[in-house]
C-alpha cells in the first residue's frame, strides 16, 4: 500500500482493520501533529499495519476484553512527527530509539518490527489511586500478556505498552517508585505475582469485558 497522497487516501488507510475492535485510524491522532500542523501519516503503511495488528491482537484486545474500553493517549508517530517532538522537547525519544516503538513503520537497528501505544485502563485508574498502584496493572500484564516492554506514567497510570519481535520483558516507570520494576535476571521476574493484583478479573476472551 502506498503512502496516502490525498484526504481520501488517508481516509481509506484509516479503515485498515487491525483487530476485532481496532482500526488504524484509532491510532493516528497526535497532539503534536494537530497543534503544529504536521502530518502523522505512515511512510510505509504495510509495515505500520503489520506491526499494529500484532500490538492490537496480542495486547490491546486481551486488555480491553478483560477490563473494558481502553483510552488511547498516544500511539503511532510518523518519523517526521517524532523527530519534531524530540527536537522541541515534547517527550519524544529520538527516531532511532522510537523505531519499532512509537514509529510503527520503521524497523529498529536489528531489523525488527514493533509497535507501541500509550493507553489508560479506566477500570484500573478509577479503582486504584494510591501511590505505587500502577504496579498492580504492571504485574497483571506481566503474568498474562506477551508484552515486550511496559513504561508507566503518573497520570491515570497511563502505560506505553509495546509489542516487538524480540521482547525484552522489561517494566519501568516514571511514577513512584520510579525506575525498573522487573526485567529478566531480577529475582522478582519469574513466577506468579497474583498477590499484587488481588481483585482483578481473570483474562477474558476477546469481546468480553469485565463486569463493573
Amino acid at each position: 500500500m502506498r503512502k496516502p497522497a490525498s484526504m481520501k487516501g488517508l481516509e481509506e488507510l484509516g479503515r485498515a482493520r487491525l483487530s476485532e475492535n481496532f482500526f488504524l485510524r484509532d491510532f493516528l491522532h497526535s497532539e503534536i501533529a494537530a497543534f503544529y500542523g504536521l502530518r502523522n501519516i505512515p511512510d510505509d503503511p504495510d509495515l505500520a499495519i503489520a506491526a499494529g495488528r500484532r500490538l492490537c491482537e496480542d495486547l490491546l484486545e486481551p486488555l480491553q476484553a478483560t477490563f473494558g474500553r481502553l483510552a488511547i493517549r498516544s500511539a503511532y508517530r510518523s518519523p517526521q512527527v517524532n523527530a519534531f517532538g524530540n527536537e522541541h522537547g515534547l517527550n519524544c525519544a529520538s527516531n532511532e530509539a522510537s523505531a519499532a516503538g512509537h514509529i510503527w513503520d520503521m524497523r529498529d537497528a536489528e531489523g525488527c518490527m514493533g509497535a507501541t501505544a500509550c493507553v489508560v485502563v479506566p477500570w484500573v485508574a478509577d479503582r486504584f489511586r494510591e501511590e505505587g498502584d500502577w504496579r498492580r496493572l504492571a504485574w497483571w500484564i506481566h503474568d498474562h500478556l506477551p508484552y515486550a516492554s511496559l513504561e508507566f506514567f503518573p497520570k491515570l497510570w497511563a502505560v506505553n505498552i509495546t509489542w516487538h519481535e524480540r521482547p525484552r520483558r522489561i517494566i519501568s516507570s516514571f511514577a513512584t517508585p520510579r525506575g525498573i520494576l522487573t526485567r529478566p535476571g531480577m529475582a522478582n521476574h519469574e513466577g506468579s505475582h497474583a498477590a499484587h493484583y488481588a481483585g482483578f478479573p481473570p483474562p477474558a476472551a476477546a469481546g468480553r469485558a469485565a463486569a463493573p
